[in-house]
């Protein structure tokens, strides 16, 4: 099983996601969330590569990130529904599929910068932050329960 890595916003100082499964292998991006009943409240997929996906055999709505290979955001498609097919970002690298309402949670928009690490390295990192040299990120108490292997 892959290491569910940690989705933070730079730009918004926000966390989207702290179990987001990468899909890098062709079989695994054609699986994505094929036959679950939804999404939990702090899981995703990362699909890369990817221009884009389809929500045929779905059985819940989701939210899309566009990335391109620097995880700066091109694009945002709040809810799409079930049975879609997302629009084709030629300059898009990979996708982030999240449970709904995370675009409006995380207040993520086109341009902002994301971090996609594993929880170790979540902790440890220090980003500059637009108000100061240098902002340390606070971890959410169950960030550190997957850190320490509890969850």
């Amino acid at each position: 099983m892959k290491q569910k890595l940690c989705v933070f916003n730079i730009t918004r100082e926000s966390f989207l996601s702290l179990a987001v499964t990468p899909a890098d292998t062709h079989l695994m991006r054609l699986r994505g969330r094929l036959g679950r009943m939804k999404l939990k409240s702090d899981e995703g997929i990362w699909l890369l590569p990817s221009r884009g996906i389809h929500t045929i055999g779905m059985l819940f709505a989701i939210d899309l990130i566009y990335l391109d290979e620097s995880n700066r955001v091109l694009d945002v498609v709040e809810h799409l529904g079930t049975c879609r097919i997302s629009p084709l970002r030629m300059k898009c690298a990979s996708v982030l599929e999240l449970p709904t309402r995370t675009i409006y949670s995380s207040r993520t928009q086109v341009g902002d910068e994301l971090l996609i690490c594993s929880p170790e390295e979540m902790v440890s990192y220090e980003g500059k932050g637009r108000n100061s040299s240098v902002a340390t990120v606070e971890l959410p108490r169950s960030a550190l329960f997957i850190v320490d292997g509890n969850l």
